[in-house]
């Protein structure tokens, strides 16, 4: 939720319908609600309603339509425009929807996008993030909510995005714990899972410290933007390996519904063992992938 031209529809079209940021600009104004049925890792069926954000849907949403929007919420993903000139009106219909899920979702996960951050000077975000933050947690109280800084230009919406899901990706504990003893096993410094369709971090293990911590959103975006460009090709993207003098990292398909990254430092390990070892995990993973999809 959140107003109209907020940038709702264009970062669900790039998520979850393989839009480059470039094409959502031919996407319109969402009318109404617009519900769509989003099928993640393989079993998983996201119900996406995308709720139009001109002022009188939005007063229809808390009156008319209250019960049916707000019943049965898992998740209340609220964006911001951080440019918004009417600030005020932005937070009284966010805390509306806060009032609206605790009487019928209390249970709900909230997360708020202080969106399209490109438009603030490079200088100046953390500043401006840190402050809409502190209102957005002091307003959503007693509920806790989740505040992330996005922009369509670059990685930040994977990272909101991949942060989002993870709470709705059914044991992810026992998943995390598998990825673990594997990455033990093949002596990994780090192994991350995406899910196949969206690119989006669905679990990681790190063994050894990284200078970067925005790099799991890095690295979906790049693979993302890649897998866009083969498909204008009509080439499909299969795996990739790159090696240097200090690391060797391996994407491969590991389950039907994920990617599997590998990262390696050590040189004695050589690309055919780590593949074949990778190869090896699949049946666990997909057994894993299937209990999860019967619970």
């Amino acid at each position: 939720m959140g107003k109209s031209g907020g940038g709702k529809t264009s970062m669900r079209s790039i998520i979850f319908a393989n839009y480059s940021a470039k094409d959502t600009r031919r996407l319109g104004a969402t009318m109404d609600v617009e519900q769509s049925y989003v099928r993640f890792l393989g079993n998983l069926i996201l119900n996406l309603w995308d709720c139009g954000g001109q002022e009188a849907f939005m007063e229809c949403y808390f009156t008319a339509q209250k019960d049916n929007i707000f019943k049965n919420v898992e998740v209340l993903i609220y964006v911001f425009d951080v440019q918004s000139q009417e600030l005020d009106k932005d937070l009284h219909y966010y805390q509306s929807c806060l009032e609206s899920i605790l009487q019928h979702s209390s249970h709900a996960k909230i997360f708020c996008l202080v969106h399209k951050m490109d438009l603030i000077s490079e200088d100046m975000r953390e500043t401006i993030f840190a402050e809409r933050q502190n209102i957005l947690t002091n307003l959503s109280k007693p509920l806790q909510c989740s505040c992330f800084r996005t922009s369509i230009w670059d990685e930040t919406l994977y990272k909101a995005w991949s942060q989002i899901v993870y709470q709705l990706v059914p044991n992810v504990k026992g998943l995390e714990k598998t990825l673990t003893n594997f990455a033990e096993i093949i002596d990994a410094d780090e192994i991350l899972l995406f899910e196949k369709a969206t690119f989006l971090v669905i679990s990681h293990c790190t063994r050894k410290a990284h200078r970067d911590p925005r790099r799991f959103e890095k690295i979906s975006d790049i693979i993302k933007q890649f897998k866009l460009s083969c498909s204008k090709l009509t080439a499909a993207f299969q795996s990739m390996e790159v090696r240097n003098s200090t690391f060797a990292c391996f994407i491969e398909l590991l389950t039907p519904n994920t990617y599997v990254m590998v990262v390696i430092s050590d040189p004695s390990i050589s690309s055919e063992v780590t593949l074949m070892n990778i190869r090896n995990a699949r049946k666990v993973f997909e057994k894993l992938e299937k209990d999860v999809a019967r619970n």
